[in-house]
């Protein structure tokens, strides 16, 4: 028998499933065959995913990190559970502290509660409890509470994702489309290993069929470049000529400051793609790649079976709309 078929009756609670990466996992799911519980804060903000599995086959549940009861509601009845809540910057009562660490250990103390047996955690690549980024520390402080809560549970830690929606490489373009400087942080040189959404896709069903277990599995892409080719890459395939400005770690830090206090008094008008964090500036005063220790014990995409995909191959296809032209340009005339 098929194994989508054997597993159409299985049940699996996707946490924050209604995000950039979300959309990517729940895909994969639906593909697999599991029925697939999409637990939000805003279960009206998830009707872009009905698409991706047949009718009936994606639900939206209500549920918040904060209330452990709205946890266990939406994990009653299912057969696993994934945790993919995260931010990248703190807004109200949306804190580091409060998603990446407590929200983890909630999610896990309810899937103990609930006694459900397959679980797993995205976490981040560079999640360090010693990190002086708030965003790594309470990553590193998330996975340590699930692990103590859910010794068995299976942890992946992506780099930076890309995919048509992502906001990375359509950040830096949007921002070169607009502005005549694209500044370099710390020069430039930090060191990134992007991986597509869809190989973390591919590696949280992976996970949850148990081809995950023990140390965190690290995700990234087969290329490694640091952030001063990243961007020229992104201004090559948008064809903007910009001026490539060195942002030492310090004033950068300074302007990061100014720009989130400009976000706050803005009450969210000012475009995310300017928005810029004291704390993602210290992020990327430490490489993000996968480890050699990682490499060594297959902890990886490889590892998991998982060609991973380049970014050099997929991301010009969705830059071509940042080109003066956009899609309708010489090299992307369609016809």
């Amino acid at each position: 028998m098929n194994e989508a078929l054997r597993r159409a009756d299985r049940l699996v609670t996707v946490f924050g499933g209604a995000g950039f990466l979300g959309r990517y996992i729940v895909r994969a799911l639906a593909k697999e065959g599991w029925l697939v519980r999409v637990a939000v804060r805003r279960p009206d903000l998830a009707f872009h995913l009905q698409p991706s599995g047949g009718v009936g086959q994606i639900t939206a549940v209500q549920a918040n990190l904060r209330y452990p009861d709205s946890l266990t509601a939406a994990l009653r009845n299912a057969d696993a559970a994934i945790n993919l809540v995260g931010i990248l910057r703190e807004t109200g009562k949306q804190t580091f502290e409060a998603v990446h660490h407590e929200g983890a250990r909630n999610v896990a103390a309810a899937v103990r509660t609930v006694g459900i047996g397959a679980f797993v955690h995205v976490s981040a690549l560079g999640a360090d409890p010693h990190s002086a980024s708030a965003y790594a520390r309470t990553k590193a402080e998330g996975e340590a509470a699930v692990r103590e809560i859910l010794p068995e549970a299976a942890i992946l830690r992506p780099s930076v994702v890309f995919g048509p929606e992502d906001h990375f490489f359509n950040r830096f373009a949007a921002l070169a489309r607009l502005l005549p400087v694209v500044p370099l942080i710390g020069g430039g040189i930090t060191k990134l290993q992007p991986v597509y959404a869809g190989d973390v896709a591919k590696a949280t069903v992976a996970a949850l069929a148990g081809k995950a277990a023990g140390a965190p599995y690290e995700l990234g892409g087969p290329e490694v470049r640091s952030l001063r080719e990243i961007i020229e890459f992104i201004l090559a395939e948008t064809e903007r000529r910009r001026l490539l400005l060195t942002l030492p770690f310090g004033p950068a830090r300074g302007f990061g400051a100014i720009s989130e206090l400009a976000a706050k008094l803005s009450f969210g008008l000012m475009p995310e793609d300017f928005v810029l964090t004291p704390d993602q500036v210290t992020l990327l005063r430490q490489d993000n790649v996968v480890s050699s220790a990682a490499t060594a014990e297959r902890r990886t995409l490889n590892g998991l079976g998982i060609a991973a995909e380049s970014f050099e191959t997929l991301v010009p296809a969705y830059l071509l709309r940042y080109r003066k032209t956009g899609q309708f340009g010489a090299d992307g005339a369609v016809g």
